[in-house]
């Protein structure tokens, strides 16, 4: 029932555009994979490895992307392509996520690691 809710919740977020000063954001669904066995995804406040640990996802969890990567990238500029091409361009950078680490609605960005991400 709790990844039900959290893929649905994902995937209303790829459709969802918040209006701000600078013009519209939208959010992309990305999946937690490749994750070893028994580990889990760390969301860091900043990213760096050595950075606070926010909260940490295991496989198949699904995170709302605000599309920001470091080095400038964003994914929504390379989202056209394919699933695998996409991967091997964002493989060695952190972007940014929109989650709510407590569960309670209190939402802040954090940065993953895109090695164990992929677009769904």
């Amino acid at each position: 029932m709790k990844k039900t809710l959290v893929t649905l919740m994902a995937a209303a977020a790829v459709t969802l555009s918040v209006a701000s000063g600078a013009g519209a954001s939208a959010f992309t669904a990305w999946s937690v994979t490749d994750v070893p066995w028994g580990d889990t995804l760390n969301v860091r406040k900043y990213p760096a490895s050595y950075s606070q640990k926010q909260n940490a996802y295991p496989n198949d969890a699904v995170l709302s992307m605000t599309g920001r990567c470091k080095g400038g990238l964003s994914l929504f500029d390379i989202a056209h392509l394919p699933d695998w091409q996409q991967r091997q361009i964002v493989r060695y950078k952190w972007c940014e996520i929109w989650h709510s680490p407590a569960q309670n609605g209190q939402y802040v960005s954090g940065w993953v690691y895109m090695k164990y991400m992929r677009p769904l």
